[in-house]
């Protein structure tokens, strides 16, 4: 993937197994949750490029969030102060070599950045 590549969606819900049942069927998306995200299916569409995980919705994720990669985290959240943009989560490890962040844009909207090589 390169710089500005979406690479994740994360769609919020409000019953898990409804949700993953609804996708699964209607997508046919493969739904499978991995050793150390329990609580957190994540799925693949058919083109296996497209990818995401289900969370339970909250104040904290109230929308659809997609996430995009990056090169530089840091870099990018500067730039997204100094455009009128706020940072809603700081940059967080996902594991040892990749890590996540999220911000609003200059109209509210989320949007989730990675940076990593897994």
């Amino acid at each position: 993937m390169a710089h500005g590549d979406i690479t994740h969606i994360d769609i919020p819900v409000d019953d898990m197994g409804r949700a993953t049942a609804f996708y699964g069927d209607v997508l046919g998306w493969q739904i499978a949750e991995m050793t150390g995200f329990e609580g957190y299916p994540m799925w693949q569409a058919p083109n296996q490029v497209s990818g995401g995980g289900f969370v339970s919705r909250d104040e904290s994720i109230p929308t659809m969030r997609n996430y995009v990669e990056v090169d530089s985290i840091d870099e990018v959240l500067a730039k997204v102060t100094a455009a009128g943009g706020s940072v809603l989560l700081e940059k967080s490890p996902i594991t040892e070599t990749s890590w996540f962040a999220v911000f609003a844009d200059t109209e509210g909207n989320q949007m989730g950045l990675y940076e990593g090589t897994t």
